[in-house]
């Protein structure tokens, strides 16, 4: 009865750190490699970050810069705006707050699979992140693993 509640952890590979100052811990996938890029997905107990690095030269983004996401068998588009500072490092930050219910990209992004995420940066320049099949079911298992995990660190 419990196999397949076993099964299911062993695939919730997480990195837990614990910082030495403030005794907080954070939760992190690691990177999951991507067609022209990389994702990881990072908590604590305020927020869920979902950090995108952007290959590529002169990837500058800031709080206007926006991504436009596009789900497996759905037409509509979800947009979302960059949560991290400034940079011209090809960074994208979503951020939500940790809360024990999940906003709602969160939660799409926890449930559908992500087929691309055209970014628009300071330049109105778009850059496509392309999700291959092996990528869509990774991002789904531990993005869902993830905010499970955060709803634990949550105070």
């Amino acid at each position: 009865m419990l196999l397949p509640f076993f099964g299911r952890a062993q695939d919730c590979k997480l990195t837990r750190e614990t910082d030495p100052y403030t005794r907080e811990t954070k939760l992190s996938t690691g990177f999951i490699f991507v067609d022209g890029g990389s994702v990881t997905i990072d908590a604590d107990s305020k927020e869920i970050d979902l950090l995108f690095s952007i290959e590529g030269a002169d990837k500058c983004f800031d709080n206007n810069s926006t991504a436009f996401i596009f789900f497996d068998g759905v037409k509509t588009k979800l947009t979302a705006r960059n949560g991290g500072s400034m940079n011209c490092e090809g960074l994208f930050h979503f951020i939500y707050k940790n809360t024990p219910s999940p906003n709602t990209i969160l939660q799409k992004i926890m449930t559908q699979k992500i087929t691309k995420i055209v970014f628009t940066g300071n330049n109105k320049k778009e850059t496509t992140l392309n999700f291959g099949s092996t990528e869509q079911q990774t991002v789904v298992a531990q993005a869902t693993c993830l905010v499970n995990e955060a709803k634990t660190l949550i105070k």
